[in-house]
């Protein structure tokens, strides 16, 4: 059996939260709790995954990097360019 590692976000969704795989196009669940939306999410890659075998397709590697942007932009205030 081969073992596969996949980055996954979980965001507040309103009351519930998403989550998704951004290397697996589409793998997208909701959960009322975070642990629940981990649980759901663990399902449906292993779904994906599945599908992936059956169908012949080939399984994609997550080989993104995590970063974070900080961006400066101007904030308008009474009609004049404020820089917070």
């Amino acid at each position: 059996m081969k073992s596969y590692s996949f980055r996954t976000i979980i965001e507040k969704d309103g009351k519930q939260y998403h989550g998704f795989v951004p290397a697996l196009l589409g793998c997208h669940t909701y959960g009322k709790t975070i642990e629940d939306t981990k649980k759901n999410l663990n399902e449906a890659i292993e779904g994906y995954l599945l599908s992936c075998a059956k169908h012949g397709d080939v399984i994609p590697s997550d080989n993104g990097l995590q970063s974070i942007e900080t961006v400066s932009i101007p904030i308008f205030s009474a009609g004049k360019r404020v820089y917070a």
